[in-house]
């Protein structure tokens, strides 16, 4: 495993890779409680059969990636990872995404699709279709309760951080549904958590992008306006998710705004981390859709 860094002008991003340097590049995009090492192991599958994999550490979630303007709007985190991809000197590349890491790998994709290969999303559907029919999945409301939550000020990062993170941690043992994350595998997330204003930057990403002006359409954002997706994607969903109930990927995938094509796979006995609750399902999944010839429909 190497550690590299990866850029976006006065921005630096720590980044953990796999595979030899002229390898088909993969990005893997980590999510909410998380850091690059959740890929752990679908870095070294990608990696060992010949692809490039690199998984960054996502804006905010380290000091040198925090912008001095405080800009945490999805398109802005999208326009992250052009700039990487420039750097690595890719024309295309492939590319994975988890919670809100799907969500920035989906808008990366609604922007400029000629940079893409094909997109994987893991745990989060096709959030403009979440918004305009959650009223059919009523369990849903209740689950994502925590992102009204989120919007108070000061309160949310004092009770996430509590005693060490246990509420984080709680949080994360409801969502995944099987207690994955070892105590080694949180005290590695709690060292991303504690860094200097990782706490803030986290929950920006739910007070600029999913604040309730944002879902009343009184503020746009780019998560939910941009519903066309030009480029061949692989839904992976957890059955047992306990944040992101599986029902909802019925209603949030439509051919129209797919039109290279979108497979949608559920990985039994899984919840929100499925990469770490079914790690032979997902890597297979991943290596199989990567795989595909380019054009393939699905």
């Amino acid at each position: 495993m190497e550690r590299i860094t990866l850029n976006n002008g006065a921005l630096s991003f720590s980044a953990l890779a796999c595979g030899p340097a002229d390898g088909v590049v993969v990005l893997l995009l980590h999510g909410f409680p998380d850091n690059p090492h959740t890929f752990s192991g679908p870095l070294k599958a990608l990696g060992d059969a010949g692809y490039r994999a690199i998984a960054p550490t996502l804006r905010g979630y380290e000091p040198s990636s925090q912008p001095v303007d405080g800009d945490y709007r999805v398109g802005s985190l999208a326009r992250d990872l052009l700039a990487w991809i420039d750097e690595l000197g890719a024309a295309k590349v492939h590319l994975v995404g988890h919670d809100w890491g799907a969500a920035v790998a989906s808008v990366a994709c609604a922007l400029v699709p000629d940079r893409f290969h094909s997109l994987t999303t893991m745990a989060v559907p096709h959030l403009p279709r979440v918004k305009r029919n959650a009223w059919r999945v009523p369990l849903q409301v209740i689950n994502s309760s925590y992102i009204v939550f989120f919007q108070l000020p000061w309160l949310p990062e004092w009770l996430l951080s509590v005693n060490e993170w246990a509420v984080t941690r709680w949080m994360w043992s409801v969502w995944t549904g099987s207690g994955s994350v070892s105590d080694d595998d949180w005290a590695n997330r709690r060292k991303t958590f504690d860094a200097p204003g990782v706490r803030r930057a986290m929950l920006a990403y739910y007070r600029q992008n999913a604040s309730i002006g944002v879902a009343l359409g009184l503020v746009r954002s780019e998560l939910f306006s941009l519903t066309t997706v030009p480029v061949r994607t692989l839904a992976l969903a957890g059955e047992e998710d306990g944040c992101m109930d599986v029902r909802m990927f019925e209603y949030a995938f439509r051919d129209e705004d797919f039109p290279c094509g979108v497979r949608v796979q559920r990985v039994a006995n899984a919840g929100h981390f499925m990469h770490l609750d079914a790690p032979d399902v997902v890597n297979e999944a991943l290596l199989m859709w990567l795989g595909l010839p380019e054009g393939h429909p699905q």
